[in-house]
């Protein structure tokens, strides 16, 4: 049996986020012993040989392709989840993991409607038997409790209502704020943190809108990457933020912590990459299987909103 393509097929098949399950029953399904002893001869990234001659699996590499062949399951089940469950297990585990992983915090804060987030709220009470404000403050030490306490505590006004003479004395508060940076750590300014926690989304783009031209530069131009720019950006930019973030995932060298956000950000911001005209082809050439198909349909969809309770 002849396989002239197999190893540069197989070789294709583990390329990108997630695997060409197609391709790869179809080359280890109809593969027979000579096959796949020249498999594992051609594919240096699966199989090396050693002193002995023993083709032994090289298994950093299988670990990754585990990933990659979960990728499509934990998709599946993220998206099946009540929202509140999901928003709940997603803030639970950034806040295990650490500093690296606290946008998630935000993203989750910052970007659900007050009754959403309030829902998750409650969830977390549910599934962890702590709320998240204490489990918050009781794990994070550093500057960022602050924020992220007042983030997730948060109940905004959502109605149309925005006080001009309000926006501009608070643009003015944020600006001192982010000046004055040197010398103080704006997520320690009172007046800048309850701005970004409490304000309703309409205040705070009125007021990122009045800050750039006021200014001349928008409010996260001198700001550094930290949940601090993640923040305005989710509340007042989520389109840029959640484009970043997905062109981050999609490059050539992402880890896997990057990887791991087209997941979530997908399944969980669809309303916004549709609102916004997120171009599916982004993510087209870097996908592969069963995972491409569920991430670019997750996108296409219009008609199912996964954020309803």
């Amino acid at each position: 049996m002849a396989f002239p393509n197999g190893i540069e097929a197989l070789d294709k098949a583990f390329s990108g986020i997630g695997v060409d399950e197609k391709s790869v029953i179809n080359i280890v399904a109809k593969s027979n012993d000579e096959h796949k002893r020249s498999l594992r001869t051609g594919c240096p990234k699966l199989f090396t040989e050693d002193d002995n001659g023993f083709e032994r699996s090289d298994q950093s590499y299988i670990k990754n392709l585990q990933h990659q062949f979960n990728r499509f399951r934990d998709a599946v089940v993220l998206s099946l989840l009540h929202p509140w469950e999901r928003d709940a297990r997603l803030l639970e585990e950034a806040i295990k993991k650490g500093p690296k992983h606290y946008n998630v915090i935000v993203e989750i804060a910052c970007t659900r409607s007050s009754d959403q987030l309030l829902g998750a709220r409650k969830a977390y009470h549910s599934l962890f038997d702590i709320s998240i404000e204490e489990h918050l403050a009781s794990h994070i030490q550093a500057t960022e409790r602050k924020l992220l306490v007042a983030l997730v505590s948060a109940y905004r006004y959502e109605g149309p209502i925005v006080k001009e003479d309000v926006v501009k004395s608070e643009a003015q508060i944020l600006y001192d704020a982010l000046e004055n940076a040197d010398k103080s750590n704006p997520l320690g300014h009172e007046d800048a943190v309850m701005i970004l926690a409490t304000r309703s989304k309409p205040h705070l783009q009125a007021l990122y809108q009045h800050y750039s031209k006021t200014y001349g530069k928008t409010l996260t131009q001198d700001l550094e990457e930290g949940i601090l720019k993640d923040t305005i950006e989710c509340l007042c930019t989520p389109e840029a933020y959640f484009t970043r973030v997905l062109e981050a995932a999609v490059e050539q060298d992402a880890d896997e912590e990057s990887k791991a956000a087209l997941s979530r950000v997908i399944v969980t911001q669809r309303e916004v990459l549709r609102k916004e005209g997120y171009v599916a082809d982004k993510i087209q050439d870097s996908l592969s299987g069963l995972y491409k198909e569920l991430m670019l349909g997750l996108i296409a969809s219009g008609d199912i909103k996964v954020d309803d309770s």
